[in-house]
């Protein structure tokens, strides 16, 4: 394809090491989708004739159904996926085929077929993301009354709520998904008609190629249209917090799953045993999803480190941007995929979860918002309540169950009334601000879970 240069064939080794085609065949559904809005622009604009035109559109569409079929003949010394197509292309229609790279480049063209390969898959980890987060919306409206510890430092802090738990992560992939829907945005600019670099002196529309393709708009500058993968970039960051949510979460299933917590019970389809001790289930799913996040975290910092000393415009080190993309997005559709099948499976404990959420003194604030009440001041509070903390560990009971002339013998403002405001119910209900653990407050998020939720399937 550009050979009339050069002197002497291209060394093997070379050849391998530069043929990305094993990656970028990938996006032959979008660049037969460019291709085909390039071909029609150019028909429009009196640059292609009709005849050559419809060849063009009748021979990609073949091409399209041989890769769909899987029976197209892919080549490593055509390098990459638009040199494979065109080439198929010219061998089925003639040389109206190679008329198909009037005004264009491949710079812009691969610019353009990867943006339209990541906003499809994007579009997807987007459904995905909005799947598993009513998958804990309904995990958590059957798990309201259940009181499991809060943690700070992994040590007991307060009562909370496991809907209120759970719903936490319907938050973070709430912002997972917006931040996806965010740079889908910002890369709905089409890079078709840039050229190398500078453009073309040929009478394009690029507008009307823009639009063929879902594009909000043409990139305004040539330049920054075939150098930028900001948006290679975005996705990636996203797809890097995403799987960091998806690890805490592996994380905590796999302690509440372990003997020492036994807050959970992983369902057998997600779990794996040991070749030498037969008792063992093994959270592997977890632990492969804490795990491979590392690698999309690499992928992130590959791709920065690419791009970071090139000067303007194309360079082939940006051949490198699409494998650690493609592996990112395929490992976090993989990981969201497990999940959602393997939550609604999983066991939680409740009577577990209480009683661990009953031990620890996660009551001990509540005492001290019960003397702020009585007119003590928190630092005060603080102190008394933990005194009373220290006695209750002597005597190895919980505050609670200290008699009330202990409890008094603290402080003179404890009455009769401190037991109810201790009981557990009581402390997790007694949270009612707004974002609180309290029963009503959990409901209120869980509504308004449901309805962001409705509201996306309505957009």
């Amino acid at each position: 394809m550009w050979g009339g240069r050069f002197r002497e064939p291209t060394d093997a080794l070379v050849q391998r090491v530069n043929a990305s085609v094993g990656v970028d065949r990938a996006l032959a559904e979008d660049d037969i989708a460019g291709s085909l809005a390039h071909a029609a622009m150019l028909a429009e604009r009196g640059i292609l004739d009709a005849v050559d035109a419809d060849a063009i559109r009748t021979g990609l569409e073949a091409v399209r159904e041989e890769i769909r079929t899987g029976t197209f003949a892919w080549r490593e010394d055509l390098e990459d996926v638009h040199m494979n197509i065109e080439r198929a292309l010219t061998e089925r229609i003639g040389p109206a085929g190679g008329r198909l790279h009037t005004a264009r480049s491949r710079n812009d063209q691969v610019a353009t077929d990867f943006r339209l390969y990541l906003r499809r898959r994007q579009r997807a980890l987007e459904a995905l993301l909005h799947a598993l987060r009513g998958a804990l919306a309904e995990l958590a409206e059957r798990h309201i009354d259940v009181v499991m510890p809060g943690y700070t430092h992994l040590q007991v802090a307060q009562p909370v709520r496991l809907a209120h738990h759970l719903l936490a992560y319907a938050e973070m992939f709430g912002r997972d998904q917006g931040r996806l829907r965010d740079a889908r945005n910002r890369m709905n600019e089409s890079p078709l008609g840039a050229g190398a670099l500078a453009g073309t002196g040929f009478p394009i529309d690029r507008e009307r190629t823009a639009r063929e393709l879902g594009f909000a708009a043409p990139s305004a500058n040539s330049l920054d249209a075939v150098s930028d993968r900001d948006f290679a970039l975005e996705t990636l960051s996203a797809l890097a917090v995403l799987m960091m949510h998806l690890s805490r979460l592996s994380e905590e299933l796999i302690l509440w799953s372990s003997q020492e917590f036994g807050f959970a019970t992983l369902p057998d389809s997600h779990t794996t045993g040991s070749s030498i001790m037969p008792q063992k289930k093994n959270p592997d799913v977890c632990e492969l999803v804490r795990g491979k996040t590392g690698r999309v975290y690499g992928a992130l910092m590959g791709l920065l480190t690419v791009m970071k000393g090139l000067p303007l415009a194309y360079n082939k080190d940006m051949q490198e941007d699409k494998e650690g993309v493609i592996d990112a997005a395929d490992t976090a559709e993989d990981a969201l995929r497990l999940y959602l099948d393997m939550l609604p499976r999983v066991t939680f404990h409740a009577e577990r979860m209480r009683a661990a959420a009953a031990g620890a003194f996660s009551n001990a604030t509540d005492l001290a918002d019960y003397l702020v009440r009585k007119g003590l001041p928190f630092r005060e509070a603080h102190r008394v309540v933990g005194e009373l903390v220290g006695q209750a560990l002597d005597a190895g009971v919980t505050l609670e169950a200290l008699p009330l002339e202990t409890l008094q013998a603290a402080s003179d403002r404890i009455a009769q009334d401190v037991y109810p405001a201790l009981a557990l119910e009581n402390v997790v209900d007694a949270r009612r601000s707004y974002g609180g653990t309290a029963r009503a407050e959990v409901e209120r998020q869980i509504a308004r879970l449901h309805r962001a939720l409705r509201e996306e399937r309505a957009t």
